[in-house]
């Protein structure tokens, strides 16, 4: 048997999540859904706002992460598993801070997400789970920052 899930998560490490192409049907579909804004539904309303054209509701950009971190965290679970480990303890997460939309993502862009663990402690309140601290950014084609936010999960120490 190998070294705890918990032992394995070290503070400092990136981890690539995925990219997403944000189609203009996603973008409107979405939006119907969850965010009915002009600038998230119609083109042309989108071209006369201050945003300057169709972009995806900040919210979606957020389901995106959630889906690529879900995916992401399910193969490094899996694997682990895979090395004959038994299933770690993954808990809720206890809040996230600082979320930000510093751009618009446009229909037609391409967004990259990550995240960075910036720290971990183990939980003096509740025994046997630690919290490992995370930043989530996330950026365009073009470099561009266009999301991010500071957040926080439980995780088994045992």
């Amino acid at each position: 048997m190998s070294a705890r899930f918990w032992e394995r998560i070290v503070e400092g490490e990136s981890q690539e999540l995925g990219s997403h192409a944000f189609e203009a049907e996603a973008i409107k579909r979405f939006a119907a859904q969850y965010d009915p804004q002009p600038f998230h539904l119609d083109e042309a309303a989108a071209a006369r706002s201050v945003l300057g054209g169709l972009c995806a509701s900040g919210w979606h950009t957020a389901a995106v992460f959630m889906r690529l971190n879900v995916d992401y965290l399910s193969r490094r679970v899996a694997d682990y598993v895979a090395e004959g480990n038994g299933v770690p303890k993954i808990g809720p997460s206890p809040g996230f801070r600082d979320l930000r939309w510093p751009k618009p993502v446009y229909a037609g862009d391409t967004v990259a997400y990550r995240q960075v663990v910036t720290g971990k402690r183990v939980s003096e309140t509740r025994p046997g789970w630690g919290v490992v601290s995370f930043d989530v950014s996330a950026a365009n084609q073009r470099g561009e920052d266009v999301f991010g936010f500071k957040g926080s999960v439980f995780v088994g120490t045992d």
